[in-house]
């Protein structure tokens, strides 16, 4: 088949630029994860990569790339959920002219495109029972028909899938395949959550910030007490929400260094403690609910203890409406004590004057 070089799509840059992005750290999770890349890259095995979504599945598979034999040719994502069932047939395997309505031209697929190289099929998950019919042809022949054609092309390229959802669920609802699950997974790969290697969150904000500089001309630098505080942070969306906080940051402070204060609010919470409503007063906060991470850059005690302090004070008046006696009553301390406080930080402007 003719290839139509505007179809073709973006492959990866030079393996230099790539090479473990996002896996930067040294937690235990990441050590071992970089050392599994390092081992099964050589390997055609097919490749299974489970993680959160944000978490970094591309970025592995990535890495598995350039640690493989064939690093040499190219790497060729593709979205399973991102194109239409009807349309993800096409753009995998190619089609001929006039195969359908609209098939103007001989059109190759990823699976051509990827040839000698790496095909990444992420979030495989979604794919359609149909289309999960002729995959599972693909892994046990070893070749691809193009729609609306019947020779056979070699398929060459080495496959590496990835989802967030829990495939072994999906075999027991009968939404996945069960013979294409175990086609799939002949070498599993699971990528740790974010929130389970915040001990990495300093070395990642610093390898964000020279990308940044790299891509855009961006740069931001953060406090120690502001990277303690993201080290409390839960982290839902995973490694992409973090650097899409430092990309705003280095926006928003070109060229600077933010601090807590910087930090959109829900960053600067301190823990997951719910005091409730404004009525519950009687509540407390369980503050060994959340371990703040030493980096390895040290922190400035002082200023961080200064801005908790704050940001505690300032959830306090807030659930109290600005009320001093109910707002000391939630820190447990003093009328008195507090109100030197709000005081010294400048919050008087949350606290009512009768209070």
């Amino acid at each position: 088949m003719s290839r139509n070089a505007n179809s073709r799509p973006r492959t990866a840059s030079g393996p230099s630029k790539i090479l473990c992005r996002g896996l930067v750290g040294n937690s235990e999770s990441v050590r071992q994860l970089r050392e599994l890349i390092r081992k099964i890259a050589p390997s055609r095995a097919n490749i299974l990569i489970t993680g959160e979504t944000g978490s970094g599945k591309e970025i592995v598979a990535r890495n598995i790339h350039h640690h493989s034999n064939q690093s040499s040719g190219p790497f060729v994502p593709i979205n399973c959920s991102a194109i239409p069932p009807e349309l993800l047939e096409s753009e995998l395997f190619g089609h001929k002219k006039g195969a359908f309505t609209g098939a103007t031209t001989n059109r190759d697929g990823r699976f051509a495109f990827a040839a000698g190289g790496t095909l990444f099929l992420d979030e495989i998950g979604d794919m359609s029972a149909p289309l999960q019919v002729k995959m599972l042809r693909v892994l046990e022949e070893r070749v691809i028909y193009p729609v609306g054609c019947n020779q056979s092309i070699p398929m060459t390229a080495r496959l590496v899938a990835a989802t967030h959802r829990n495939l072994e669920k999906s075999v027991e609802d009968g939404t996945f395949r069960e013979d294409l699950y175990y086609r799939l997974n002949v070498v599993p790969v699971r990528v740790p959550s974010l929130r389970d290697r915040k001990e990495d969150i300093a070395g990642l904000v610093e390898e964000l910030g020279h990308r940044l500089q790299r891509e855009q001309g961006l740069t931001v630098q953060l406090t120690p007490a502001a990277v303690a505080r993201l080290q409390a942070h839960n982290w839902p969306g995973n490694v992409r929400e973090l650097a899409n906080l430092v990309e705003r940051l280095a926006v928003i402070h070109p060229n600077g260094t933010a601090d807590v204060v910087d930090l959109p609010d829900k960053y600067r919470v301190v823990t997951d403690c719910d005091l409730g409503d404004s009525d519950s007063h009687d509540a407390v906060c369980d503050h060994t609910s959340t371990t703040i991470v030493l980096s390895a850059n040290g922190i400035d005690l002082k200023g961080y203890l200064k801005t908790t302090e704050a940001d505690l004070i300032r959830q306090a008046l807030d659930l109290s409406n600005g009320t001093v006696t109910k707002a000391a009553a939630l820190l447990h301390v003093g009328r008195t004590t507090l109100t030197e406080k709000v005081r010294r930080l400048g919050l008087a402007d949350r606290v009512k004057t009768a209070s």
